[in-house]
């Protein structure tokens, strides 16, 4: 998830370390974009990961957005923290990066959607379970929901991750996509209903 917090080493930086850094990285030092790689590298990595749904594409990602913010460095203007500012750069790669390639058909999402009866209620009940975000942060089930999100219809897992993960708003997302705040919403919607159907049968055993 994006932070605004520059870090060394999980040490935070002061605002005044970072302006430092920032103007190093201005005057074009070869050591300013080694730390800034060092310490920033590890997030922007993680974020295109979950994006482009595979290792190899997500370090693509990460040289193309660091070698866009080598380029506009000088535009930087220190409006928002240095993380949050390559935290923009590296998923707005990332969503060119799936816009440009070329996809295989889609596959439906529906099968992954809750069935409903004729009263109205779910066909199957769902146990209560943490949402994405909070299973990732959590080392024994991160692989598993990395492997559930990424079984997710390409536009579903975007948006899903952007507005959960990310934490994205809505109307940036929209934005971001090239959609109305109404279809984004229809969409992390489903893509959650989805997400659970593939995660309840590990976080489920214990129905209500």
């Amino acid at each position: 998830m994006p932070s605004d917090q520059t870090s060394v080493a999980g040490v935070p930086v002061s605002p005044d370390d970072e302006q430092a850094l920032v103007a190093r990285l201005r005057q074009g030092d070869a050591d300013a974009f080694e730390t800034l790689v060092r310490t920033q590298g590890g997030r922007m990595l993680a974020v295109a990961r979950r994006l482009v749904g595979n290792d190899e594409a997500a370090r693509d990602v990460v040289q193309d957005a660091l070698f866009s913010a080598f380029r506009s460095i000088k535009r930087f203007e220190g409006h928002s923290r240095l993380s949050t500012w390559l935290h923009r750069i590296t998923v707005n790669t990332a969503l060119m990066r799936l816009r440009t390639q070329r996809r295989r058909p889609e596959e439906s999402i529906e099968p992954l959607l809750p069935t409903f009866i004729d009263d109205g209620h779910h066909a199957s009940q769902f146990a209560t379970w943490e949402g994405a975000d909070a299973l990732l942060e959590r080392s024994e089930t991160r692989q598993l929901v990395r492997d559930a999100i990424d079984r997710l219809p390409e536009s579903y897992r975007t948006v899903l991750v952007l507005r959960d993960i990310e934490q994205v708003g809505t109307e940036e997302t929209a934005r971001l996509l090239g959609l109305t705040t109404n279809a984004v919403k229809i969409r992390l919607h489903r893509g959650r209903q989805a997400l659970r159907t593939l995660l309840d049968p590990h976080f489920g055993s214990e129905r209500r």
